[in-house]
């Protein structure tokens, strides 16, 4: 490491004092401790009314064995403050460890990911320099749930779970937001065109909540196009909110778009905590040289302030960075010699906002000072009536190598023959390759089968049906019983059955 660049061992700022509110801060690895160190230089400077109180996550937990990266005795901290500034974390690869940002945001009940991405020409370069866009992110479920198994020789799944209560919370979330800062539209993404049932409910409830807010236009995207068009012309989007992976994606695509994820920022809020942080990751080869632009976890920083009710002091630091972005001062990631006047290190940009404190910018749009903050509603989670839920079928899926799927039916069907069950289809990576498959079809040692029941089924069914597999010598390796929900099909067809 870089000596010159060397972050100083952590220290709380500022020390406790009946007009200051702890909150818990984790300096992270790679670049963390030198933005971090940046960052609380400028906080002190400007008079945030905060205690820092220090926290460890990370690689050195991950290190003393803890999978999760997150200690008991931060876990205690985290409980108590309520609130956590935290820096980039590097999550270790192969080793089976949890990322610490979802174990943080599930854990903690943080449901709403907001990452403002705006842009600031024409002193940081983009190609469009109007954009505002706000990401709101579901942030607990989705892909992230991190249900992953190994069934086969040749295939892995991960669970992919989108719950009403989530869903609707997020979009209500989402619309509350636009009302609370007078934003004028909200837009959905999803790939409900596909994803059916998961993503098809989250627009179906989309659909629900927006009806509810008449004066904030909405619109839905399928995320393929919907991320085309983000990227292209982001001047028609306002406000997007999204599931847990789409948002982690165009979050970083609308940051890049604007200008840099070196400047984007985003606040994790649920009801009863709230972590903010840099979108962008630890960047370790970059760590300890000075280099790294210690913006975005500033602007987290103010976006914290904001939700602590010191909107004075996060408008006196939003106006000073801003003045020492249109000075041309910039770090390495948005140096531009053209548009830049003076290439500074991670601490040489805190020096010139702390410089600039009092101060606001003279062209880009200032935050107003004595302007009160507004906090969205967070929703309280509906829960519905159950449906009426009936049990059909179940589909059994298997493992078998080096079988042809004739073979594979003509076993199936012997072992299942005293079962009141009809086998009605074989699939294999999703597509129906029994009957009439298609000889193109690449086939894996992963079979879904299906069986609907023939009679009234009872619970009892499933484990005699799978009892008979067994005995027939076939290797099940995962089931799901297929409902009807107030009589709607509540499972998926194969493709092309």
């Amino acid at each position: 490491m870089n000596q010159q660049f060397a972050p100083k061992t952590f220290e709380p700022a500022l020390h406790a004092s009946a007009d200051t509110v702890a909150v818990a801060v984790a300096e992270g690895d790679g670049i963390g401790p030198e933005i971090m160190q940046a960052t609380l230089r400028v906080l002190r400077a400007a008079g945030a009314r905060i205690t820092p109180v220090p926290v460890q996550l990370g690689r050195a937990v991950y290190e003393a064995g803890t999978a999760s990266g997150v200690s008991p005795e931060a876990w205690d901290i985290l409980r108590e403050t309520g609130v956590l500034l935290k820096g980039p974390i590097t999550t270790p690869q192969g080793t089976g460890a949890k990322s610490v940002n979802v174990t943080l945001r599930k854990s903690l009940g943080l449901f709403a990911n907001i990452r403002p991405c705006t842009a600031f020409a024409p002193y940081v370069a983009t190609k469009h320099p109007g954009m505002d866009v706000v990401i709101v992110r579901e942030n607990e479920e989705d892909l992230y749930a991190g249900i992953e198994h190994r069934q086969t020789d040749e295939v892995y799944q991960c669970l992919k779970l989108v719950s009403r209560p989530a869903t609707e919370r997020i979009i209500r979330y989402a619309f509350e937001y636009a009302r609370a800062h007078g934003r004028r539209k909200v837009s959905c993404f999803s790939k409900d065109n596909i994803m059916k049932m998961t993503d098809g409910l989250f627009h179906r409830v989309f659909e629900e909540v927006a009806a509810e807010y008449p004066e904030i236009a909405h619109d839905h995207w399928i995320i393929d196009i919907g991320a085309a068009r983000l990227a292209a012309d982001p001047g028609r989007f306002d406000v997007i909110v999204t599931g847990n992976l789409y948002g982690d994606i165009i979050s970083d695509i609308a940051a890049e778009v604007a200008g840099s994820v070196g400047l984007g920022a985003s606040s994790n809020i649920g009801e009863n905590g709230a972590m903010f942080e840099a979108i962008h990751g630890s960047a370790p080869d970059i760590a300890g040289q000075g280099k790294a632009n210690p913006s975005g976890l500033l602007l987290a920083a103010v976006q914290m302030l904001e939700h602590l009710g010191q909107g004075d002091v996060a408008a006196t630091i939003r106006n000073a960075w801003l003045a020492t972005i249109e000075a041309g001062i910039h770090t390495a990631d948005i140096y531009k010699r053209e548009i830049s006047c003076e290439l500074v290190s991670t601490q040489g940009f805190a020096d010139a906002v702390i410089a600039r404190l009092g101060r606001e910018p003279y062209a880009l749009t200032p935050a107003r000072t004595g302007a009160p903050v507004t906090a969205p509603t967070i929703p309280q989670i509906v829960r519905r009536r159950p449906a009426a839920k009936e049990l059909v079928g179940i589909d059994v899926f298997v493992h078998a190598a080096d079988v042809d799927v004739d073979s594979l039916a003509d076993k199936l069907l012997i072992a299942s023959r005293c079962q009141p069950v009809a086998v009605t289809m074989i699939s294999n990576r999703g597509v129906k390759v029994w009957p009439q498959a298609q000889v193109q079809t690449l086939l894996t040692d992963h079979w879904r089968v299906r069986f609907l029941f023939t009679v009234k089924a009872n619970n009892g069914l499933p484990w005699q049906l799978l009892h008979a597999l067994t005995l027939g010598g076939v290797e099940v390796i995962k089931t799901e019983q297929l409902y009807r929900f107030d009589g709607e099909r509540g499972y998926s067809l194969g493709q092309g059955e």
